[in-house]
C-alpha cells in the first residue's frame, strides 16, 4: 500500500488562485505552496499580490488582472500559463458582496456581483480546462458560502450568486469529470477577512454568529487548510460535484 500521506503531496503541480491578494485566497495560496505546488496568484491589487509573492518565495508568481473582465480572460490565461506552465489546480476565491438591501439593489451592483462571483469562475475554468484535459488530471475549487443555502439581510445578489455556485459546481463535474477533472466547492463560515470585516467589527454580532455554530467559535484562517488541500490533491480523486461546508457546523443547526 502506498503511503497515504502522499495523497496530499502537490509537488510538481501548478495552482492558480484568484483573489489571492488577501483573505482566504491568500491563505489558500500559502497552503498549496507549502504542500509543494507552484502557485500563481491573481488579483487586481499589485501591491498586495507582491506581498503574497514575497511571503511564499520562489514558488509563487503574480498576475494582476480583473477576472470579472470577460474580454480579458484569454490574455489572462496566457499570462498565467507563462509563469509555471498551464495550471493543474484552479481555485476561485475572488468575490464581492455589495450588501445592498433588496429594495436598494442597483443594476450596477447586481451585474458586478454576478460578473465576479459567478461568471468569472465559469469562463476562467472553461479557458483552462483544455490543458487539464490533455493531462487527464485537474482540480477546480469554487467558493460557495453560508448564503448558498441561507438568506441573509442585504445579501440578495450575493446569495443568488452563491446558490448559483452550487449548481455551477455540479454542472462542471458533469461536463469535465469524465476527463479526470474534479469540480467541488468550499462553503466557508464566518472567517476574519476583508469581505466579513463588518461582521467582526461588531463584537456582539461576531459572538452571536459563533454561538450559532456547533463548535462554538468563528473560523480561523488555518481552518481552511485541510479542506482545500483535500480538494486540490489526489486525496479527493473520487469526490466531485460537492459543496463542502467549512463552517463549524453553522448550517447543521
Amino acid at each position: 500500500m502506498d503511503d497515504p500521506r502522499t495523497l496530499f503531496d502537490l509537488t510538481g503541480r501548478v495552482a492558480c488562485i484568484t483573489g489571492a491578494s488577501s483573505g482566504l485566497g491568500r491563505q489558500v495560496a500559502r497552503t498549496l505552496a507549502a504542500a509543494g505546488a507552484r502557485v500563481v496568484g491573481v488579483a487586481r491589487r499589485s501591491d498586495a499580490l507582491a506581498q503574497m509573492q514575497a511571503e511564499i518565495g520562489e514558488h509563487a508568481e503574480a498576475a494582476v488582472a480583473d477576472v470579472a473582465d470577460r474580454a480579458g480572460i484569454g490574455g489572462l490565461v496566457q499570462v498565467i500559463n507563462s509563469k509555471f506552465g498551464a495550471p493543474d489546480i484552479l481555485v476561485h476565491a475572488a468575490g464581492v458582496n455589495t450588501r445592498e438591501a433588496a429594495d436598494e439593489v442597483t443594476p450596477d451592483g447586481w451585474d458586478a456581483t454576478f460578473a465576479l462571483n459567478l461568471s468569472a469562475p465559469f469562463f476562467l475554468s472553461q479557458a483552462m480546462v483544455p490543458e487539464m484535459k490533455k493531462k487527464r488530471w485537474g482540480r477546480i475549487v469554487n467558493f460557495a458560502s453560508l448564503q448558498t443555502t441561507r438568506a441573509f439581510p442585504g445579501g440578495i445578489a450575493y446569495g443568488a450568486t452563491k446558490a448559483g455556485i452550487a449548481q455551477l459546481t455540479r454542472a462542471m463535474a458533469e461536463a469535465w469529470s469524465p476527463f479526470g477533472i474534479t469540480a467541488n466547492a468550499i462553503g466557508p463560515g464566518f472567517f476574519p477577512t476583508e469581505l466579513t470585516q463588518a461582521v467582526f467589527d461588531d463584537p456582539q454580532r461576531a459572538e452571536r454568529n459563533a454561538a450559532q455554530t456547533c463548535i462554538g467559535r468563528n473560523g480561523q484562517m488555518q481552518d481552511i487548510d485541510g479542506p482545500i488541500l483535500f480538494l486540490c490533491s489526489n486525496a479527493s480523486g473520487y469526490v466531485t460535484g460537492q459543496v463542502l461546508m467549512v463552517d463549524g457546523g453553522f448550517t447543521a443547526k
